[in-house]
C-alpha cells in the first residue's frame, strides 16, 4: 500500500473520498485515481491536495450519477465534454472524462492500464504514466502550467515508459510531447538516458506535419482555452478545438471558454 493518505489525513474530507470510492468499486464501475494520488507514485511528489480527481468513462456519467445519488452523494456535469463532480457540502471529487481540450478522452486503455493499489484503504487504480503525462502535457494556460509534473514523471519513470503506447496516444499532436521532452533535455542535464533517442528521431520526423492547404489554423487553443482567442476572433485562424483538427463541438467550445471571455481576449493590435 503506497502512502496516499498523506495527502489527507483522517477527518471529513478522507471520509467522503473513501465514500465515492467505495460507492463506485461497489457498483463495478471502473476509474482510475489521478490528481495528487498519481503524482506520488508516478513523480514521488507528496503534496497537500483539495480534492480528488477520478478519471471515468463519459458514457458511464449515468450510472455514476445514479449509484451515488443511492448512496447519499450529489452529483453534477460541470462541462459535458470534459468534467463532472460529486459533491457533498463544501467537499468535492472531479470525475474527469478528458483533457479539457477535448482530446485526451479516458477510454477502456486508460482504465485497463493502470495498476491497481490502495488509496485511503480502497483498492483502486491509479492511472498510469503515460495517460498522465498525455492529459497534462496540454494544459498551458497563464494561471496554470502542468509542464512542471509532466517533467517529474519522466525524470521519475521515464525509463520505464511505454514510449510505443505514449506516441500514438499524441498521433498528430506529437509536436507537443516533443516540446516537453527538449524542455526535459534542458531542465535534468543529466538525465537524459531517460528518454530513448529513437524516440527523439520519430518526434523530429512528425514535427512537420501540416494543416490541408489553405487552413489557417491555431493549434493554441488547445493549449489555452484563454490566451489563442485573438487568433480566433481577430486574425482569421480556424479554432483548433473544433473538427477537423480537435474533437469538440462549436456548443463545448462555447461553454468552456465562456467564463474567460471576454476579458481575456488580448487587443489584436
Amino acid at each position: 500500500m503506497l502512502g496516499f493518505q498523506s495527502a489527507y489525513q483522517d477527518g471529513e474530507p478522507a471520509e467522503f473520498y473513501q465514500a465515492v470510492l467505495t460507492s463506485l468499486t461497489d457498483a463495478g464501475i471502473p476509474f482510475a485515481v489521478g490528481g495528487t494520488y498519481a503524482m506520488e507514485e508516478l513523480a514521488g511528489l507528496v503534496r497537500q491536495t483539495k480534492d480528488l480527481d477520478l478519471f471515468v468513462r463519459r458514457d458511464d456519467w449515468p450510472l455514476i450519477s445514479h449509484v451515488l445519488a443511492e448512496d447519499g452523494i450529489g452529483s453534477q456535469i460541470e462541462f459535458a465534454h470534459w468534467l463532472g463532480k460529486a459533491c457533498r457540502n463544501e467537499l468535492f471529487v472531479d470525475l474527469i472524462f478528458a483533457s479539457g481540450n477535448g482530446l485526451a478522452r479516458v477510454d477502456d486503455a486508460w482504465i485497463s492500464r493502470a495498476p491497481l493499489r490502495s488509496v485511503l484503504g480502497v483498492p483502486a487504480r491509479i492511472c498510469a504514466a503515460e495517460e498522465m503525462i498525455w492529459s497534462k502535457s496540454f494544459v498551458m494556460e497563464r494561471e496554470r502550467f502542468d509542464g512542471a509534473d509532466v517533467l517529474h514523471i519522466l525524470r521519475h519513470v521515464g525509463r520505464g515508459l511505454d514510449w510505443t503506447h505514449l506516441l500514438n496516444r499524441y498521433g498528430e499532436h506529437a509536436g507537443v510531447l516533443l516540446a516537453h521532452l527538449v524542455l526535459f533535455l534542458y531542465v535534468y542535464p543529466d538525465s537524459h538516458a531517460q528518454i530513448p533517442a529513437w524516440v527523439f528521431d520519430t518526434l523530429w520526423s512528425r514535427r512537420l506535419v501540416l494543416p490541408p492547404d489553405g487552413d489557417r489554423v491555431c493549434r493554441g487553443t488547445l493549449l489555452s482555452r484563454a490566451q489563442y482567442l485573438v487568433d480566433v476572433h481577430a486574425w482569421g485562424y480556424s479554432d483548433g478545438r473544433l473538427p477537423p483538427h480537435g474533437r469538440m463541438t462549436e456548443d463545448e467550445v462555447v461553454a468552456w471558454t465562456a467564463a474567460v471571455e471576454p476579458a481575456s481576449v488580448p487587443s489584436p493590435g
